[in-house]
C-alpha cells in the first residue's frame, strides 16, 4: 500500500517526509478514518547526546506527519496545489510540547488529524507516541501555499 508522502507527493526533496531526499527520513503515514498514522524507527544519528530521541527530529516528525493529513484533506476537498507549487500548503507555525523522553532504539507511533479546515488555512494536531503514552505532541498551523 502507498504511503500519502508516495502518493500525493512522490518528489518531493523534504528532509522528513519527501521520497525525493535520498539522505531523508522518508516518512510513510497512512490513512486510517478520520486519523493519519505512521511508524518511525529512529537512526542511531538520531541521538540527542543523552540516549534519547533528538528533539529537533522529534519536531521534523510532527511537522511532516501533519503534512500527510493536511495534504490528505487538501486532496479530499479539491484543493489542488496553486501553480507550480509541489505542496497545496505550508507550514506557518508548530507548536510543539515535548512530554516525556523518546527512545532512540525503539519504533515509534505517530497519530495527526485536522482540527480545522479551509482553503485558505488548516490546523492539524500530531503525536508522537511510544509505550502507549504520548512523548510529545503538535499543533501546526499550515497556509495555502501561492508562489510568486
Amino acid at each position: 500500500m502507498q504511503s500519502i508522502q508516495e502518493r500525493l507527493f512522490p518528489d518531493l526533496p523534504c528532509f522528513g517526509c519527501g521520497h525525493g531526499n535520498a539522505k531523508g527520513l522518508k516518512l510513510r503515514s497512512y490513512e486510517t478514518g478520520e486519523e493519519v498514522t505512521a511508524t518511525f524507527l529512529p537512526w542511531p544519528e538520531h541521538d540527542n547526546g543523552l540516549g534519547f530521541l533528538n528533539g529537533g527530529i522529534i519536531s521534523t516528525l510532527l511537522d511532516c506527519h501533519s503534512a500527510a493529513a493536511v495534504t490528505l484533506e487538501a486532496a479530499r476537498r479539491g484543493w489542488p496545489p496553486l501553480g507550480t507549487a509541489p505542496l497545496p500548503y505550508v507550514t506557518a507555525g508548530l507548536d510543539v510540547k515535548f512530554l516525556r523522553p523518546a527512545p532512540l532504539k525503539e519504533e515509534v507511533s505517530l497519530v495527526a488529524s485536522v482540527l480545522a479546515a479551509s482553503e485558505s488555512e488548516m490546523t492539524a494536531t500530531a503525536s508522537l507516541i511510544w509505550d502507549g503514552k504520548p512523548r510529545a505532541t503538535a499543533t501546526a498551523v499550515w497556509k495555502r501555499w501561492r508562489p510568486r
